[in-house]
């Protein structure tokens, strides 16, 4: 404990004091007026015309046809109610009536059929996640506009999950002038939501104005400015100073730092589950990994309990199951730590040899060193000597598709609410993590079976092989989870409602607190 204590604080010590004054003067905007909220996130949250969603669903500017609740479970937007026929081969949708984009053009069936058009077009990618129709509505035969607010989607197979498909980025609704014939924005995007975007710096700032037009509820703030400060103590500086009001998206604040800003009366610290799982892929494509005891003595050997308390202050769930506990699939399994297990398993592998294993990180993740260290630590005990290797993404991701690594630091957030897209992608020759991680991982009964859940209908036997295609992963751990994240926000007490949600907060409920109070 010892050790790991002090990798602990060696990290804080060195993020402390590794402030960019660059980025301290960049981005600099008037936020003197009392109405207008200024947040920040590690990365840009409006990437514009060349990304699929043109900004994060964080913002909201656009809205789906189907969200999820707080269980995740699919629920209404857009749409309205809805009906499926034929064992899931017809999808029949209700829409809202009396919603208008924010450029004043109405929403009905002729909006959504020129959105599908758009998705037609070919994959559209993305900062946050891809976009196309076979990757939402796979065996989609046809789309077709039934009244001014009926849409039909016909396809060639069941598709009982088409709604957890859906939620969230897998129908996003913008309007259709927004788009050029390749199916890209041509200037700013224009959706159905509670905020419009009024001018996009790219990789400074966006700036959003409250949409008194919205169908809904109308936000009670009437302008956010979202900047992108990347340097985490330069976000924490800016929130300190009173620069910004507060921190959301992916990695807002480190845990070591939101109990530093605890400490302080002015400003609260609030989070709740995050849709973002964290986890080793190991190449199974080469020794040692390519046996299925040297996995299982990687993901033995790690304290995932103590990990977390160490590195993460609680701030994270630790787990076995690379599918996320946001997922309405989730099974959940005890930890397993048992590094004389793992002993014994490596030794299988490597007799009384040592192995040296290359253990790749995303260098611009401050907390990625401290853990790998603490992994690697436990790792030389099993026979591992690790190399670790601070990459830049581009790199990374390169060298993942080449299969030329041994370990790789990876995480994957949910689009949507299909347990079937997640473990398709980790776990199926043909899937997207797969692919790029260059895993090399095979199982004919869990290949089988996730054939099967594409067709079974009954929900009560679709769990059950979710769950048993989940205990195949956590026994031959082609990939070892470690633990999923939390979405943890920072922010001055001035404001009030500041909520983490699984994914992001919702911008339309914060209020200033001393308006009311």
């Amino acid at each position: 404990m010892k050790k790991i204590l002090g990798l602990f604080l060696l990290l804080v010590a060195l993020l402390s004091f590794g402030c960019s004054k660059q980025e301290e003067t960049q981005n600099k905007i008037d936020v003197k007026n009392r109405n207008t909220v200024t947040l920040a996130a590690y990365r840009h949250l409006a990437p514009g015309n060349k990304d699929a969603y043109y900004c994060s669903k964080i913002l909201g500017v656009w809205e789906p046809l189907i969200t999820r609740d707080e269980n995740g479970l699919p629920a209404p937007c857009l749409a309205e109610k809805w009906e499926m026929q034929d064992e899931g081969r017809i999808w029949i949708f209700q829409l809202r009536k009396n919603v208008y984009f924010q450029n004043g053009t109405k929403f009905n069936a002729d909006s959504v059929i020129a959105n599908f058009d758009r998705m037609k077009k070919g994959l559209k990618r993305s900062n946050f996640y891809s976009l196309s129709l076979p990757l939402y509505y796979p065996s989609l035969s046809r789309y077709e506009k039934l009244d001014d607010y009926t849409v039909r989607l016909i396809f060639k197979e069941p598709n009982i999950n088409e709604l957890y498909k859906m939620t969230d980025f897998g129908s996003p609704m913008f309007a259709p002038e927004c788009f050029d014939d390749n199916g890209n924005f041509k200037e700013i995007a224009i959706g159905t939501g509670p905020y419009k975007i009024t001018e996009n710096a790219l990789n400074k700032y966006v700036v959003l104005e409250r949409n008194d037009n919205y169908w809904g509820e109308k936000g009670k703030i009437k302008n956010f400015i979202v900047r992108n400060i990347p340097n985490t103590d330069t976000r924490y500086a800016a929130l300190k100073s009173g620069e910004i009001d507060g921190v959301l998206d992916l990695n807002a604040i480190p845990p070591f730092l939101a109990d530093e800003i605890k400490k302080d009366a002015r400003f609260a610290v609030e989070s709740n589950k995050s849709t973002m799982i964290r986890y080793l892929a190991l190449n199974n494509s080469r020794f040692p990994f390519n046996d299925i005891r040297m996995r299982q003595a990687v993901s033995l050997a790690i304290d995932r309990k103590n990990l977390v308390d160490a590195l993460y202050l609680g701030y994270a769930e630790p787990t076995m199951n690379v599918l996320n506990y946001t997922s309405p699939g989730h099974k959940e399994f005890p930890l397993a730590y048992d590094l004389e297990k793992a002993k014994r398993l490596a030794h299988e592998v490597l007799g009384d040899k040592r192995c040296d294993i290359t253990y790749c990180i995303n260098g611009a993740e401050p907390l990625q060193k401290g853990e790998a260290e603490l992994i690697a630590y436990w790792l030389q005990k099993i026979g591992l000597d690790v190399h670790i290797q601070s990459l830049e993404y581009a790199t990374r991701a390169k060298m993942l598709r080449k299969g030329d690594y041994d370990i790789a630091r990876l995480q994957k957030g949910l689009a949507n609410g299909d347990p079937y897209e997640v473990l398709n992608s980790f776990l199926m020759p043909t899937g997207s993590i797969y692919m790029s991680s260059h895993t090399g991982y095979q199982n004919e009964e869990l290949q089988r079976l996730m054939q099967q859940v594409k067709h079974t209908v009954d929900e009560k036997k679709r769990q059950q092989i979710f769950d048993r295609v989940q205990e195949i992963a956590v026994e031959e751990e082609p990939l070892v989870a470690l633990f999923n994240d939390m979405n943890i926000v920072a922010y001055n007490k001035r404001l009030k409602n500041y909520k983490p949600l699984i994914y992001g907060v919702d911008l339309s409920k914060v209020e200033l607190a001393e308006e009311n109070d």
